[in-house]
């Protein structure tokens, strides 16, 4: 049996009877975060042009829009769009283990597919918890760090086979079909750093256009187009391509309701990449514990896993000197500078004339970042971090094992309903929102989605 052919048995093992209220509730929970940011990203800059596109191009269909009205489109573009709008605000979810965000993949296509299906809210769930043991499983097996190493990024290649799962589970692929599908999203997959060079916005399509394809292979896979079945673990397949240090075996276990994918899904508290989360937890705690003014702070030193030093802390000067709201999300200086000035973490702080104010720039010059061997030991599993503030009232240290919004150290529902509201605020009114956050947590009764992204 091949990795895909295994991928497409575990399709059979996820049912909505035998999964476990704890698993099922993890799931609608992801699921809110993921409506929220959707309908926020809509508002985005970068979302513009994607919209004028599907305007242009993205033909006729039931394909919901989050956060836009009036425009209805193909589900493989609805998909596309919003899985874009949602890894714009960098503040979707994260699988740790293989560093990567499969809500932004999984959730756009299972709204798109559950549309056009009128798929029951049960059948959708079912989707979503296989599509993120897929791309999950896949990321770990294929080594996060190793993939950074050779410049892609582990959201954009496992997405399509993330997104390829969940929409095959609703098509009711058999087995056969669901393996071509893997093999058509893996000649497809592709998602490049390089983003990271010049703050473009390629990286925020990375999921939609993952979505968007894993859609197109189910459907061709499902119409008899075939795809490698050794897509994965073939001599020229998809972890010699883009893992120097892969281990496959990694994926070969029986699912299990209690440890998979779904429960080992983090939340962002901060909009900025996950790499910076634990140390912006530490620093906003030194800081309020300590009453420490910015014109206290004399240096900060913040010590990290190796993986995140080329993405948050390299090179020196470009990180602390950001030029965009991209930049920013991607600077870890900057990241220690507003959490020092304000506190405050969320998408105000990555507004661009925050981003251009002179107090943070003077403090992103204070701040030096160092890589810990021993916080690698148990990397990617952990993601800890360490921090050290020299102030002019003395030096304070913290660590963090789990930071917020890790399943070890989660936000509860109040306050994941807390942060939808507020970044949905421009979107929705109070009323509407309360009715989005009331139909997802009782997904499981209605017989159509369908019924449920009307209201987005």
């Amino acid at each position: 049996m091949t990795t895909a052919e295994f991928l497409s048995y575990l399709s059979s093992k996820i049912r909505y009877e035998e999964s476990p209220y704890e698993l099922l509730d993890r799931a609608k929970y992801l699921t809110l975060d993921y409506i929220g940011l959707a309908a926020r990203g809509s508002r985005f800059s970068s979302s513009d042009p994607i919209l004028q596109f599907i305007r242009s191009a993205g033909g006729e269909g039931k394909g919901t829009i989050m956060g836009i009205r009036e425009l209805r489109c193909s589900p493989q573009y609805a998909a596309l769009a919003n899985g874009a709008f949602s890894h714009s605000l960098e503040l979707d979810d994260t699988y740790n283990e293989g560093s990567l965000h499969p809500a932004a993949a999984v959730l756009p296509t299972a709204f798109a597919v559950g549309e056009v299906q009128g798929a029951s809210g049960k059948a959708f769930l079912e989707s979503v918890i296989y599509g993120y043991e897929v791309m999950g499983r896949l990321g770990k097996a294929l080594n996060p760090t190793s993939m950074y190493n050779r410049g892609f990024h582990p959201t954009g290649i496992c997405g399509f086979f993330g997104a390829a799962a969940a929409a095959g589970k609703l098509l009711n692929l058999s087995e056969e079909q669901q393996t071509h599908a893997f093999g058509i999203s893996g000649s497809q997959a592709s998602a490049s750093m390089e983003f990271l060079e010049t703050g473009a916005w390629t990286k925020r399509l990375h999921p939609g256009w993952a979505a968007h394809g894993g859609m197109v292979a189910t459907e061709l896979a499902k119409s008899g187009f075939t795809g490698p079945s050794t897509i994965i673990d073939g001599k020229k397949g998809l972890a010699h391509a883009y893992s120097d240090n892969y281990d496959l075996s990694l994926l070969e276990s029986d699912f299990s309701p209690e440890h998979n994918v779904v429960m080992g899904t983090s939340i962002k508290a901060h909009a900025c990449c996950r790499y910076k989360q634990g140390p912006m937890d530490l620093i906003i705690d030194i800081v309020k514990a300590n009453q420490l003014r910015p014109e206290d702070i004399e240096q900060v030193h913040v010590y990290l896993v190796q993986t995140a030093l080329p993405i948050v802390c390299e090179p020196v000067e470009g990180k602390r000197n950001p030029q965009s709201s991209v930049d920013a999300q991607f600077s870890m200086p900057y990241g220690a500078a507003v959490a020092i000035l304000y506190q405050k973490t969320l998408l105000e702080a990555y507004d661009q004339g925050t981003v251009d104010a002179p107090q943070v720039k003077e403090m992103m010059q204070k701040v030096y970042c160092h890589h810990d061997p021993t916080l690698d030991l148990e990397f990617p599993k952990k993601w800890p971090a360490r921090v050290e503030i020299v102030s002019t009232k003395g030096t304070f240290v913290g660590s963090i094992e789990y930071p917020k919004g890790d399943p070890e150290n989660p936000l509860s529902w109040d306050e994941l309903i807390a942060k939808f509201n507020y970044v949905t605020e421009p979107v929705y009114s109070k009323s509407q929102q309360d009715e989005i956050v009331h139909a997802v947590q009782n997904l499981e009764r209605y017989e159509d989605v369908g019924q449920i992204t009307r209201l987005f």
